[in-house]
């Protein structure tokens, strides 16, 4: 069974990126450690706008896609609502054409107060052959993982919001078909999560030509994804603490500059190094699984096993430009940075945006930095399509 389920859950950690690996060639050099969890696929950008910030959002100009950046921000947005979607395809670099992402977002501000927000996400791993242990033909499946959530946005005080989220996932690996682990076959089942996410977004208006924003914004706590009836086996979600900023610069009428800049941590446990022996690693193996969501977060702090300097490395750092010409023409460079021992995705984003009339239009191109290309979305467009109603209003808490 544990055979089995490792399978499947490596199939999860593969769709996101793949991990480079640093061998041990002496007992003083450090060697990769990067963090798994279950359905990876919520921390990936849903939309081009940040996607071609380097994956900055925690503190950007608020839209539809705010559930899943900072869902504090949806009231402080200029417009009354907004409805987007992107189409992303996956892993196009490697010749796979039957994998994708589907993202439908948007929210509605009741008034200058209060805003609700509905998301949806779907992603598709394609059509996968099943075989038993002899290499015989057992059919296909269809692997599947998809989130469906619903946001509340709350402005406190003048530039100063909070936000919730209630939001259901479903990761289904191997639509309930028997794998076969090497010594016979095992059931599986598709795993089922509640989560939620917390944030909170102060902007203000330094003078008629600059604004700051500050966010932070905890994502995916919520229960682990079993995707068998082993207790044992299971997996964290990819919850994640990211805080982050953003400064506008406003040239004149026709010019403005908005630089940003997000820090990311997974609040999840850092795997337990394997030990001396087969069997000491199945017992922090163990250890690891039985740990709980809320104590397995607060661990995250502080126990890589290399200590401050492995926690340091754990975080993920995103900054990004963008320069917008009269409110309709957009251009946007970013970059993002993960550790070399804790998965080594870097890469640099390009994109732009065009609004005309009540549509927006956002595109962004990936373009890794390092030699291993283990980005999924390497040399992959994106294009998102959205559509905002409603005029601009302010901010005054009181004209409710």
């Amino acid at each position: 069974m544990k055979k089995t389920i490792v399978t499947i859950i490596m199939l999860g950690v593969m769709v996101l990126s793949v991990k480079a690996q640093t061998p041990i060639t002496g007992q003083n050099t450090q060697r990769s450690n990067w963090i798994s969890t279950g359905m990876p696929v919520l921390l990936l950008a849903p939309d081009a706008t940040a996607s071609g910030l380097g994956d900055a959002g925690v503190a950007s100009t608020p839209d539809a896609y705010s559930a899943h950046w900072n869902n504090a921000k949806f009231v402080q947005s200029d417009l009354n609502g907004s409805i987007s979607t992107t189409y992303t395809p996956w892993m196009r670099h490697l010749g796979v054409n039957d994998m994708n992402l589907l993202y439908l977002g948007g929210f509605y501000k009741i008034n200058n107060r209060h805003a609700v927000a509905l998301s949806a996400t779907y992603f598709s791993l394609g059509e996968i052959q099943s075989t038993d242990g002899e290499g015989n033909d057992r059919g296909t499946y269809h692997p599947n993982e998809f989130a469906i959530d619903a946001s509340y946005s709350i402005l406190v005080t003048d530039g100063l919001s909070l936000g919730a989220t209630v939001r259901y996932i479903r990761s289904d690996l191997t639509n309930g078909m028997t794998l076969f682990d090497g010594s016979g076959y095992s059931s599986t089942k598709a795993a089922n999560s509640i989560a939620a996410d917390l944030g909170i977004y102060y902007q203000k208006e330094i003078d008629q030509q600059q604004e700051f924003a500050v966010g932070g914004f905890i994502s995916n706590l919520g229960a682990k994804l079993r995707y068998s009836d082993d207790d044992t086996d299971n997996e964290f979600l990819p919850a994640n603490l990211r805080l982050g900023a953003r400064y506008t610069y406003n040239v004149d009428s026709y010019n403005k500059v908005n630089v940003l800049f997000d820090v990311n941590k997974l609040l999840v446990p850092t795997p337990i190094t394997p030990g001396d022996s087969a069997s000491k690693y199945y017992a922090n193996r163990a250890e690891y699984h039985r740990t709980g969501v809320i104590s397995g977060a607060i661990k995250s702090f502080y126990d890589a096993p290399l200590g401050f300097k492995e926690e340091m490395q754990e975080l993920q750092l995103s900054a990004g430009v963008e320069y917008w010409y009269n409110g309709m023409f957009a251009a946007r460079l970013g970059y993002f940075y993960e550790n070399k021992y804790k998965g080594g995705r870097q890469y640099l984003t390009v994109g732009a945006g065009i609004r005309y009339n009540i549509f927006a239009f956002d595109f962004s191109y990936l373009i890794p930095t390092t030699t291993i290309s283990n980005n999924p979305l390497t040399n992959t467009l994106r294009i998102s399509l959205s559509v905002n109603f409603g005029k601009k209003v302010s901010f005054n808490k009181d004209n409710d």
